[in-house]
């Protein structure tokens, strides 16, 4: 049998052919811009709110869900004595702060502005700092926040299995005739799991700045703070 001789289309014809086609390569460039991952963002929430003997919830990544309890405690024993204590206390499994593991405490860092959180850290922490007075005279320290400003607690949590770093920026002072004061004001997470975060940074590009929570939220706790979530995103940081 003599080939079929092809058969040659026409001028439209292949005008309509190249349109197709343009069309289908636009369609499958916008389905994989669609599967491509998500951008990493860090999401800050900026707060000023004051701890003396009681605690705070923090919900880093505002889902309902307390990530972290701070903890202010004094205690007075007889007449003389009095002790207190500044800690923080992961509330789910796979959260903690960084930190280094002691012989008798588990001693949580005060990063500097700057430092990164991520794997390469202990997490390990627990107790901020711990005080005690004997006579309202002699006092013994241990921890390594007192009297510090714009330090960092180093945290990492889980979302939906996968772990996620975050900070919390405080002030702490102390007084013997006072105690323990600590101001929370902001705190942060990284979107992009398992991705560290720069202790401080707020802004830029990859940064988005979530309402701040009222006192009264923090102070709820957990009951407080699906609220809170429910009014939203402002405009994200510059």
């Amino acid at each position: 049998m003599k080939g079929r001789t092809p058969s040659k289309l026409s001028e439209s014809v292949h005008q309509r052919l190249n349109a197709y086609a343009l069309a289908a390569s636009a369609a499958g460039v916008g389905v994989l811009a669609l599967t491509q991952p998500a951008e990493a963002k860090i999401v800050y929430t900026p707060v000023h709110v004051v701890l003396y003997r009681g605690s705070l919830a923090l919900d880093l990544n505002n889902d309902g869900m307390v990530d972290f309890t701070l903890l202010d405690k004094y205690r007075r024993n007889g007449q003389t004595t009095n002790s207190f204590w500044l800690y923080v206390n992961p509330q789910q499994k796979g959260n903690a702060a960084a930190g280094n593991q002691g012989t008798y405490f588990r001693s949580a860092l005060a990063l500097n502005r700057g430092s990164q959180i991520g794997s390469q850290d202990q997490f390990n922490g627990n107790l901020m700092a711990f005080a005690c007075s004997f006579m309202s005279t002699t006092d013994c320290r241990v921890g390594k926040w007192f009297d510090v400003s714009n330090r960092y607690l180093g945290l990492k949590f889980t979302i939906n299995g996968k772990t996620h770093y975050g900070w919390a920026r405080l002030n702490v002072s102390f007084k013997l005739n006072k105690g323990i004061i600590a101001t929370l004001t902001g705190y942060a997470y990284e979107t992009m799991a398992n991705k560290p975060i720069i202790a401080g940074k707020t802004h830029g590009s990859d940064a988005v700045a979530v309402r701040p929570p009222t006192l009264g939220d923090l102070a709820a706790g957990a009951s407080g703070i699906p609220a809170w979530r429910r009014r939203g995103l402002v405009m994200p940081s510059h």
